[in-house]
């Protein structure tokens, strides 16, 4: 009997993704282990990994296909002994397992197989804009009688799901009236009549892009910001990163085994913050608050057509030299889009700097589930007052996004006045 191959879920969240490239054609003999095709998602492209052994039946989507479904039919594989003809014949009648079964004939490799997704649809509700929700939530909402247009979603890119509505039903997590998503945003061709035809170029969306804006929409929908900004004094850190380098030892190359940034230097001090002030190392859940034991720092990495935001584990444990050859690592792979789904997910906080650029100060959004941010901007000469008397400083301006549910104005405030004092004097970093 001829097996499915099935498009895999590199994610949990993970619902579409693109077919790179096919290793294999139809006819060809495959092993358990073999690549047989490369699998394209928002943030990495990864190899998938037959597991079971046969031959090639049929191809049913082709390599540069796009969005195409998790656990859909991508292709058939025929058993040994197995009339491939016939195989192949059988794919009009193919379907795909239940959600929760996992796919049986191909895995991607690192092995992130995950358990697809419950199935999600878009209801409209009475106030035109669409809510998008499982059937279950969907189920349960018309039995309760609850307005899904007034449910805050905490599933996947702002679904509802079943726990929220049990939520709305005793007062919790419910939208003021109004306030549905993108209830105002016109329609794309309402948008592209504003222009005139022919003074623009379309380029439609990719999965990356589509899903940087829903994750920013249901940052900036559903957690209450606030900012905090402190001016840093970097000269000391300046004068210590100068020694460290010159004094760094060198391969059997003759290069430097490592070479600090500041952005090195503002990971490690922002992870030994959270450590101090513990009460800021946090995630916001409904039913309460996760503390976390370690500081696991994302820091965003700006790639073509987006970004994506590494996580250094255990940052508050990791000297400045590891750091830093780790931070240089998750870049070269971001950019060649190589990075696994475990290295780029989670995280306590976030850092984003955009001092390179000579920003001088802005406020990053939040990551969810993260609480907190920190943006980065440029270390530059200002003048300054010390002891009465004008004076030259490097200063460097520091924002703190932080979620309001989680991070208090107070709370927020002490840790980054910790972070402060440890930027501005490294050698606290190490002792």
């Amino acid at each position: 009997m001829p097996t499915n191959i099935l498009m895999p879920a590199l994610s949990p969240t993970m619902e579409k993704g693109n077919l790179a490239r096919w290793h294999k054609k139809e006819g060809d003999r495959i092993k358990s282990g073999d690549i047989i095709a490369e699998i394209e998602t928002d943030k990495a492209t990864m190899e998938y990994e037959a597991v079971d052994e046969g031959v090639l039946a049929k191809i049913v989507v082709p390599e540069g296909t796009q969005d195409v479904a998790v656990n859909s039919v991508i292709a058939v594989l025929a058993a040994d002994g197995e009339d491939v003809k016939a195989a192949a014949g059988a794919t009009s009648k193919a379907k795909a397992p239940e959600p929760a079964k996992q796919p049986a004939a191909a895995s991607p490799k690192p092995q992130m197989l995950q358990p697809a997704a419950t199935q999600t649809t878009a209801s409209a509700p009475s106030g035109g804009s669409r809510v998008f929700s499982s059937p279950l939530a969907r189920r349960i909402a018309k039995d309760a009688g609850v307005d899904l247009a007034r449910v805050q979603g905490s599933g996947p890119h702002g679904r509802v799901v079943a726990r929220d509505i049990d939520s709305a039903k005793s007062g919790g997590g419910m939208r003021a009236p109004g306030m549905t998503a993108m209830a105002q945003m016109p329609s794309d061709d309402k948008i592209r009549a504003v222009f005139a035809d022919g003074s623009y170029e379309f380029v439609p969306h990719d999965t990356m892009r589509k899903v940087i804006a829903q994750r920013l929409v249901l940052s900036k929908q559903t957690i209450p910001h606030f900012y905090l900004t402190l001016d840093c004094d970097i000269g000391r850190l300046m004068a210590a990163r100068e020694e460290i380098n010159a004094s760094a030892p060198k391969d059997k190359d003759g290069k430097p085994v490592y070479k600090l940034s500041v952005n090195d230097f503002v990971i490690k001090a922002l992870a030994l913050a959270l450590q101090r002030v513990p009460d800021s190392n946090v995630t916001w859940t409904e039913g309460g608050m996760l503390k976390h034991k370690h500081s696991d720092v994302g820091v965003a990495v700006a790639i073509p057509g987006g970004l994506i935001t590494p996580v250094v584990r255990q940052a508050e444990a990791k000297s400045l030299s590891v750091i830093s050859n780790e931070m240089k690592d998750y870049a070269e792979r971001a950019r060649a889009r190589k990075l696994k789904p475990e290295e780029y997910q989670g995280g306590s906080t976030a850092v984003s700097n955009l001092g390179m650029y000579g920003i001088k100060d802005f406020a990053a959004v939040i990551n969810p589930p993260q609480a907190t941010i920190l943006a980065v901007g440029v270390g530059e000469e200002r003048a300054v007052v010390r002891n009465g008397q004008l004076a030259v400083a490097n200063i460097m301006s520091v924002t703190l996004s932080c979620d309001h549910r989680a991070v208090d104005g107070a709370l927020g405030a002490e840790m980054l006045g910790v972070f402060k004092s440890l930027i501005e004097n490294p050698v606290m970093m190490v002792v």
